[in-house]
């Protein structure tokens, strides 16, 4: 109830209504916490008796979801442990946000990227739409390089849920992709069996990006898929 507390006296009632309004089939209440305070408060949980929080810690509300996502990333704890706890974490996420928040705190991933690479693999498999877009997050957060480029494809092209933050995602990492890889991925879209929305929202993402110059820019809009 402590932590709770605290979260309530956090809670800003514009930013609330504002951040709501992002998380469209959203039904866990939501507070109104800005990010930045919800990981200064995870980096305190996690160098005390994080384990007894992770256990007993309420999850009501979003932010208390997202906090204990922010605790399981930075907490000290060894890889076996902290798979288990990310696989404990991911059916709690029930949003993109908390997805999202989750996946970039998983920062020891860098450090571990054959194991962590094979632990989010499964997920791609998933029915469900949070587990694949986790995958799918993690894979643009820490895998959008060339070594993992044609593999990470392959995964795209078996995923059959039609989810919209499944679709998102992927076309979200194609862009980060491109950026990265951008032969390998330019290759791929050629060839792509991707649905329309996913594929053309890719050629979208890849537009927007500051970091695509105007004649390549040119090319992917030539690219679209256009109604038959």
């Amino acid at each position: 109830m402590a932590v709770r507390k605290e979260l309530m006296e956090m809670a800003d009632e514009e930013y609330r209504d504002f951040h709501s309004s992002l998380l469209p089939g959203n039904e866990t209440p939501v507070l109104g916490i800005r990010m930045p305070l919800l990981r200064k408060k995870a980096k305190e949980l996690a160098k005390g008796d994080w384990r007894t929080y992770l256990q007993n810690g309420e999850e009501d509300f979003y932010e208390e979801v997202m906090l204990k996502g922010l605790v399981t990333g930075m907490a000290a704890m060894d890889l076996n442990e902290r798979f288990g706890r990310i696989r404990e974490f991911v059916p709690k996420i029930h949003n993109w946000a908390v997805c999202d928040g989750f996946c970039s705190c998983l920062k020891f991933s860098l450090k571990h990227k054959d194991e962590v690479w094979e632990m989010i693999k499964p997920y791609l498999e998933s029915n469900e739409e949070y587990e694949i877009r986790f995958a799918v997050v993690m894979m643009l957060d820490y895998f959008a390089d060339e070594a993992h480029a044609e593999e990470a494809f392959s995964a795209f092209e078996t995923i059959n849920h039609t989810g919209y933050y499944v679709k998102m995602a992927v076309a979200w990492a194609l862009s980060v992709y491109f950026i990265k890889a951008e032969e390998l991925t330019m290759a791929y879209l050629k060839s792509s069996s991707l649905d329309d929305w996913t594929y053309n929202k890719a050629l979208q993402k890849i537009i927007e990006s500051y970091r695509v110059d105007e004649k390549t820019k040119k090319q992917i809009r030539s690219m679209k898929r256009r109604k038959k």
